[in-house]
C-alpha cells in the first residue's frame, strides 16, 4: 500500500503550523513569567503565604491579579495633616494604656486599626477581605496584621498570655505606622527588623522586679 506523499504545500502549511505553536507557547510562557513575577514584586511575603494555602501557583496568581484590581478600583486616599494628628494622638493613649490594661489595649488598638482603614477608604468587610485588601499596597505589613488579629481572638477567649499581647501591639504598631505614613517607609524594610525596632522602643518586657 503507497503511503501519500505530501506535497511541497502541504510541507510548508505544517511547517508554518508548527513554528506557529512554538511562537504561541514561547509568548505564553514569557507573559505567565512576567506575569509571576509583576505578582511576586508587588505582594512579597504576601504571595508565597497565598500560594500556600491556595495550593495552586496559577489559582493564587489568579486570586492575587484580582485582588489587585478590586483594590485599584477603591478610592484609597493618604490621610490629611490633621487626620494624621489625630490618629497619632490616639495611638499615643492606647500606647500608654498598654502598660496597665495590655487586653484592653489589644482591643482599642485593633479598633483604631480600622477606624484609620476605613478612613483611608478601605471597606471594612469580614477580617479576611480587609487583610487581603491592605495586601496589595502594603503586603509586608498585612503580615503583622493577621499575627495581630490572631492573638486579639485568643485574647477574646481568655487565652492570650501578656507576652502575646505585647506582640500584638508590635505587630498593629507596624501596620499603624505604615497606613499613617511616616517619613521613613516601614514596608521598604524586613519585617524583622520592623518589629526589633518598635520592640525596642515602645514595648521593652518587663522586667522581673
Amino acid at each position: 500500500m503507497n503511503t501519500p506523499q505530501l506535497t511541497p504545500n502541504e510541507i510548508a502549511a505544517i511547517v508554518i503550523g508548527v513554528v506557529a505553536l512554538i511562537v504561541i507557547a514561547v509568548i505564553v510562557w514569557a507573559f505567565n513569567r512576567r506575569r509571576t513575577q509583576k505578582l511576586r514584586a508587588q505582594f512579597g511575603p504576601e504571595y508565597d503565604r497565598t500560594i500556600a494555602v491556595v495550593g495552586s501557583r496559577a489559582t493564587a496568581e489568579n486570586r492575587l491579579a484580582a485582588r489587585s484590581e478590586r483594590v485599584h478600583k477603591l478610592v484609597i486616599r493618604s490621610l490629611t495633616a490633621q487626620e494624621r494628628e489625630r490618629f497619632v494622638m490616639e495611638w499615643g493613649h492606647i500606647q500608654a494604656h498598654f502598660v496597665d490594661a495590655p487586653a484592653g489595649a489589644v482591643t482599642e488598638a485593633d479598633q483604631l486599626i480600622g477606624d484609620l482603614m476605613g478612613t483611608c477608604g478601605y471597606p471594612m468587610g469580614d477580617f479576611e477581605q480587609r487583610a487581603a485588601d491592605i495586601s496589595v499596597d502594603h503586603p509586608v505589613v498585612t503580615q503583622n496584621y493577621r499575627a495581630a488579629h490572631e492573638i486579639a481572638l485568643r485574647r477574646a477567649s481568655g487565652r492570650a498570655t501578656t507576652e502575646e499581647l505585647r506582640r500584638a501591639m508590635i505587630h498593629y504598631r507596624a501596620l499603624f505606622d505604615d497606613l499613617v505614613g511616616l517619613p521613613t517607609p516601614i514596608d521598604s524594610r524586613p519585617v524583622q527588623v520592623v518589629e526589633e525596632r518598635i520592640e525596642t522602643t515602645e514595648y521593652p518586657r518587663r522586667r522581673a522586679s
